[in-house]
């Protein structure tokens, strides 16, 4: 065929898709399960252009593994206008989906290591796409320990309960919960991330670290590992600042001589620090 006659994909056009299933995690997050486009490949930490016709679009870390070959999962908090669209669908309607966009985890430095996850609210989402791909039959031979550490302000804030639950019952991984805010029901830990994170006998030598929640527990997160002995380069974190086309075109997301959208969102700390301080 010539080469001029193939078709080039439209970067700017999404693919609608079905919803397939919709999961009410919190009162202002839900779980949205739709079928994943075809030639649609992605890494884990990478994200999609959610699109609702009439409402617009806006960017989602992907929360499922690639691994999960038949559907595509974003898991959105109701923050504004599309969110609030989003929020109002059901399974049989369409969405468009664009992408994938963003640089996702260099899973290839991970390989041989041990794993610590720390993760804050629904932060825990683009975390959830690496774990499930780390704890997948295919590749749990490559890594090494896996540590998760999730936290929520109280337990109604917890996310993916139901694979908490699971990932709880598996002998081939570490996982500790905790609230900032317990309550009768809660039987778990309670305190913030970070302060439980220093009670943790994990050797900073033998670990890298994979971060993501909201800026105030990453920024206290990152202090607690570096005291705990962690390199700068082997912590690694997700922004999401200000993005907005994905394509380092809109020009929102930059810091410096960086955008978030294509140079990220994915970084170590080690990267962080060389940036403008206003991310």
């Amino acid at each position: 065929m010539d080469t001029l006659s193939v078709p080039v994909k439209n970067i700017y056009l999404p693919e609608l898709v079905l919803i397939q299933e919709v999961i009410e995690e919190t009162k202002d997050i839900k779980t949205f399960r739709v079928r994943r486009p075809q030639d649609f490949e992605y890494r884990p930490g990478q994200f999609a252009e959610v699109f609702v016709p009439g409402k617009g679009e806006a960017p989602f870390s992907i929360t499922s593994s690639p691994t999960q070959e038949v559907l595509l999962e974003f898991s959105i908090k109701r923050t504004g206008t599309v969110t609030e669209a989003l929020h109002r669908l059901n399974p049989g309607e369409l969405i468009g989906v664009r992408g994938p966009y963003g640089n996702g985890f260099p899973i290839d430095s991970l390989k041989g290591q041990n794993l610590l996850f720390v993760g804050g609210g629904i932060g825990l989402a683009p975390l959830r796409s690496l774990i499930n791909y780390v704890l997948s039959a295919p590749y749990r031979k490559d890594f090494g320990e896996v540590f998760i550490l999730y936290g929520a302000r109280t337990p109604q804030d917890l996310v993916f309960r139901w694979e908490l639950e699971a990932w709880g019952k598996r002998k081939d991984l570490s996982l500790l919960v905790t609230v900032d805010r317990g309550e009768n029901s809660w039987n778990g830990r309670v305190g913030l991330v970070p302060e439980v994170l220093k009670e943790l006998r994990i050797d900073a030598r033998n670990f890298d670290a994979l971060v993501c929640g909201p800026p105030i527990m990453i920024k206290f997160t990152v202090k607690t590992l570096l005291e705990m002995g962690f390199q700068a380069n082997r912590i690694i974190t997700t922004l999401e600042m200000r993005m907005k086309c994905g394509l380092g075109k809109c020009g929102r997301c930059n810091i410096g001589p960086y955008y978030v959208c294509k140079d990220g969102p994915v970084f170590s700390y080690e990267e962080l620090q060389n940036m403008p301080e206003e991310y």
